[in-house]
């Protein structure tokens, strides 16, 4: 939204000239993440902190926050009283990341009565927060949380990958959320098989053991490769296997297309170069090439068996810094979607291939590399005249963390975010990283967002079209 290697999806901090392992985090060099300069450890994940607390905690952190909330009235000028959004939705998600715990289940093989009572406890919780949608990770690492046709069971709902967990994770949360008017968006990382290099690890059947010649070991993980048109095939099935059996109102990509940069490390994709990069001018064009062909693929299909269904993508929040292309945005991240992901976001807008855009822009105001105030409208612009919707991520996870900038330590920061977001009628919502910290609100940041920004509840834009 929003993963390190050893959590998950958004991680959104492009590095102001660091090196990151596979996400973005906080500092110049992390370890899954990317950060935008200094010399932190990143966790993997561009907006997350990574971390496992129990959700067992959650009454007792709602409580306690919703008391802030209270407490938190919302200055007049700040104040929306009509709702933001007004009689055309407005998207107010949070996600749920699955992956190495971090959200939900709280932790490995627990009882499904309680894994059941985490998520409702989660649902519960985003329905108070008057949030409207969830974006739930269902496919974290080429597994499923759900009876897939084509791949194992999650290792995060058993402890053991392929082992039944005796319920229908996916199942149950759809039915949930809907009784509680929540959208569900299904979140699935398409390309990445593992937190580790072992082929050895995974179950006997998993596809990547039965084709390694589809496998790249890049970063400390293991990875579908992108380049070979095979891989896409199966990717696209293994994740339409829940659009089509599941009443999901989204199929929701992160940032993850090609890996993240890891210094001294090369992506091994030679062999498929050879045989498929004719006709390219070099091998960054073609990889963006397969990207793009992945991602209009998805557009197409879902178009074609589930027209009602939308299709967004969460990218880290910087294209292309204005000094690499007179197009791109006015930041010096050391991450760039087109150039080092090979994710070509802007295209993908123009095309039409997405029904809604989220990127991560999870820095605060002012900040020099990448400034919130700067990327939004620059999204804004990039969105004007499409049918795609723009909603902002937000980096909930960095309000209150130690060793995050002064500005994150202000509970108003994420407000002034939403207020300065109503410059620019292209905003049409924002999403949260992630639902453990819309759970617990350390400093009260969100209780300060629902106060100011949310007075009662709101249609998302997808329910009124």
């Amino acid at each position: 939204m929003r993963d390190s290697g050893n959590g998950d999806r958004r991680d959104g901090d492009a590095s102001n000239g660091g090196t990151s392992t596979g996400g973005t985090g906080t500092g110049g060099t992390g370890t899954g993440g990317t950060g935008i300069g200094g010399s932190g450890t990143g966790s993997f994940m561009s907006r997350r902190v990574f971390g496992t607390a129990a959700v067992g905690a959650m009454s007792s952190a709602l409580l306690a926050s919703d008391s802030a909330m209270a407490a938190a009235e919302p200055r007049p000028s700040a104040k929306n009283p009509s709702g933001r959004g007004a009689g055309r939705g407005q998207f107010r998600g949070m996600w749920i990341a699955t992956v190495a715990n971090r959200d939900w289940p709280s932790a490995k093989a627990l009882p499904p009565r309680t894994q059941r009572s985490q998520l409702t406890a989660l649902l519960d919780t985003a329905v108070a927060r008057r949030l409207n949608a969830v974006i739930l990770q269902v496919r974290p690492t080429a597994d499923a949380f759900w009876p897939s046709r084509h791949e194992p069971w999650s290792e995060y709902l058993t402890g053991t990958q392929g082992a039944d967990p005796g319920w229908d994770p996916l199942g149950f949360a759809v039915r949930q959320a809907h009784r509680r008017g929540l959208e569900l968006h299904a979140w699935f990382n398409p390309f990445r098989i593992a937190n580790h290099t072992d082929p050895t690890k995974l179950v006997p059947y998993h596809p990547a053991r039965l084709h390694p010649d589809w496998v790249v070991p890049y970063g400390g993980r293991l990875y579908y490769n992108p380049g070979l048109p095979r891989v896409r095939r199966f990717v696209l099935d293994a994740m339409l296997d829940a659009v089509l059996r599941y009443r999901i109102d989204g199929v929701h990509w992160d940032d993850y297309f090609y890996p993240y940069p890891v210094a001294g490390q090369v992506f091994d994709d030679d062999a498929a170069f050879a045989r498929y990069g004719g006709g390219f001018p070099d091998r960054a064009s073609w990889r963006r090439h397969n990207i793009d062909q992945l991602v209009h693929s998805m557009s197409r299909r879902l178009r074609r068996t589930r027209p009602r269904m939308v299709f967004g993508v969460s990218p880290f929040g910087v294209w292309r810094n204005a000094a690499t292309d007179p197009e791109g945005s006015e930041t010096t991240a050391g991450v760039q979607t087109y150039d080092d992901l090979y994710a070509d976001t802007r295209t993908w807008v123009r095309e039409g291939w997405l029904d809604y855009i989220c990127p991560q822009v999870y820095w605060n105001i002012g900040f020099a590399a990448a400034d919130y105030a700067k990327l939004v409208p620059w999204w804004a612009r990039t969105v004007a005249g499409t049918d795609v919707d723009l909603y902002i991520g937000e980096a909930l996870y960095k309000a209150g963390a130690p060793g995050q900038p002064a500005p994150w330590q202000d509970p108003a920061e994420l407000s002034r975010h939403l207020t300065f977001d109503l410059r620019y009628p292209q905003v049409r919502g924002n999403v949260f990283f992630s639902a453990k910290e819309v759970v617990a609100d350390p400093i009260g940041a969100m209780a300060r967002v629902v106060a100011d920004h949310y007075p009662g509840p709101a249609r998302p834009p997808g329910a009124v079209r």
